[in-house]
């Protein structure tokens, strides 16, 4: 059973941020570990001489910030690490690798197709221009954590001498790209959350009805030809987007 420091009730600082913090610091210092149990709320109550709602409240901040989910008839359990990372013109492959979370692909299925108009559109071509079409399940930890589907204008790849959906077994999308001389420079990019589709859940082995975090980015070389769009869902669940912000005034 975990050791929980009482309550301050003299503390300025609210009864449930306490107990928040001091299961975040448990998780934090890995005395919970992913999986594990929290207790109930009914035996929070009692240890801990606060009421059921105080508990309610505490765990729900704990839901908020990712590091617990409500799982039926398991209770509530500790989740696993969370992957934040920096907006930025990288690729998940790489930040993955940095930050030693073990990145591994599989790719679904590359194929050359017509570009319809949209995609036509975003990457400056004809309709009808042939592309690159790849999907990829993306695992960190051995665990599926994005499922993505980006398109190459096919012109980019013809003095390759290499088949793209070989090579990104092994590197990310970014790092084939930098090897064939081709260096993404800028990029148009927006973030947004909705449902999984039927598809991903099945891919991201989740519920139909879990949440996914959205980024649809189109990359630029140095002389602003497009040379890469691509559409992800992450699991929101084990991933967060982080970014700076500064005023405009």
């Amino acid at each position: 059973m975990l050791t929980l420091r009482p309550v301050d009730r003299n503390s300025p600082v609210p009864l449930y941020f306490q107990i928040a913090e001091d299961l975040r610091q448990a998780i934090s210092d890995g005395t919970l570990k992913p999986g594990d149990r929290l207790d109930n709320e009914l035996d929070l109550t009692q240890r801990l001489g606060v009421s059921r709602p105080t508990v309610r409240q505490a765990i729900q901040r704990l839901v908020d910030q990712g590091l617990v989910v409500r799982r039926r008839g398991l209770g509530t359990v500790v989740g696993p690490p969370r992957i934040l990372r920096p907006v930025a013109l990288t690729s998940l492959y790489d930040d993955l690798k940095a930050s030693d979370r073990h990145p591994v692909t599989t790719v679904l299925a590359a194929a050359h197709i017509e570009a319809d108009p949209e995609v036509a559109a975003v990457l400056s071509l004809a309709p009808g221009d042939r592309v690159l079409s790849l999907e990829r399940l993306r695992f960190a930890d051995g665990a599926p954590l994005a499922f993505m589907h980006n398109y190459l204008p096919a012109a980019l790849l013809e003095s390759w001498g290499v088949r793209p959906e070989d090579a990104l077994q092994t590197m990310g999308l970014y790092e084939l790209l930098r090897s064939h001389g081709v260096h993404p420079h800028a990029g148009q990019q927006v973030i947004g959350a909705r449902k999984a589709s039927w598809h991903e859940a099945k891919l991201l082995e989740v519920p139909r009805n879990a949440t996914v975090l959205t980024m649809t980015r189109t990359t630029f070389d140095k002389a602003g030809q497009p040379v890469e769009h691509g559409s992800h869902a992450y699991l929101a669940d084990r991933y967060s987007f982080q970014m700076s912000l500064i005023a405009s005034y």
